[in-house]
């Protein structure tokens, strides 16, 4: 399972994402057993997984369901639940910009 994509994917962005970073600390390491099912052929395929996380701060859970389609892996669950405080944390959302860049004119 380790070497799935889905996996390397969702793994990366936890270890990115600043709100995880503040929760349990850098750098950010997958600890333990990886339980869940991974099922690729191809293009096409399912994951779900729990990844066991820990940072200096603390340790948590990443949360995977994805499906891959067409070769491109699309990620219906990607969240983090801190051990410590039960806080979840949506890795599928990505944090809206202060201002948004107005289009160029033409």
């Amino acid at each position: 399972m380790k070497q799935s994509d889905a996996y390397k994917i969702a793994l990366a962005r936890a270890q990115a994402n600043q709100a995880v970073i503040e929760a349990i600390g850098s750098p950010i390491s997958q600890t333990g057993i990886v339980s869940g099912n991974s099922n690729v052929s191809g293009a096409v395929g399912e994951a779900n997984l729990s990844i066991p996380l820990s940072g200096p701060k603390g340790k948590a859970t990443l949360y995977v369901e994805a499906k891959k389609s067409a070769d491109t892996w699309f990620f219906q669950t990607m969240v983090v639940k801190i051990e410590k405080t039960g806080e979840r944390i949506d890795l599928n959302t990505l944090p809206v910009p202060a201002r948004a860049a107005s289009p160029p004119h033409l």
